[in-house]
């Protein structure tokens, strides 16, 4: 999907761009999710996982540009990427049709500011306007903020996945289930 840039202001008073990804975003993305899997312990993958090459990740990209009910959102601040959220459907049948799932992540720096919220706001009213009925995301148990985000945006817990990941030290992490009616 093609989204209309859109300017949006910051707790900090920064203006921020949210658009839709680019295929020329593909090297700044993949770079993203390498310091983002670092930075932060809720994401799905370690570092070294992320082993996309520029060429998959534009493929990636145009098929979401193509697609009339997905959306990769990204927030740029000073032609700067600082975070992504995603609309993706849950497949191609039809008995799945009236479901999204939505996923955001931002550069830790970025984290606090507003930036996210807005994402959120901006995927889940795109959501609604291309037909979906009801949203759903995963977030680890002890993700605090963001489950207090979400809820705050009306999600609801359905669902709890115990050891959900696993990480490197041993230690495992539950998960929620979330969604949200549009």
């Amino acid at each position: 999907m093609i989204f209309e840039p859109l300017k949006v202001i910051d707790k900090t008073g920064c203006e921020v761009i949210l658009r839709n990804a680019r295929t020329s975003d593909a090297e700044n993305l993949i770079n993203y999710l390498k310091i983002t899997t670092s930075e932060t312990p809720w994401l799905i993958r370690e570092p070294e996982e992320v082993t996309l090459s520029v060429e998959e990740e534009q493929r990636f990209i145009r098929g979401i540009m193509d697609a009339d009910r997905e959306l990769m959102l990204v927030a740029v601040i000073d032609g700067k990427h600082v975070g992504n959220c995603s609309l993706m459907s849950l497949g191609g049948y039809k008995r799945y049709s009236h479901r999204c799932d939505i996923a955001i992540a931002l550069y830790q720096e970025y984290c606090g500011r507003g930036i996210g919220k807005m994402m959120l706001e901006t995927v889940l009213e795109t959501a609604k306007k291309v037909g979906y009925e009801q949203a759903e995301l995963e977030v680890i148990a002890d993700n605090r903020n963001a489950i207090a985000l979400y809820e705050n945006l009306g999600f609801e817990k359905y669902g709890h996945f115990p050891n959900h990941m696993k990480y490197r030290n041993g230690n495992y992490a539950d998960a929620c289930w979330m969604m949200k009616k549009l």
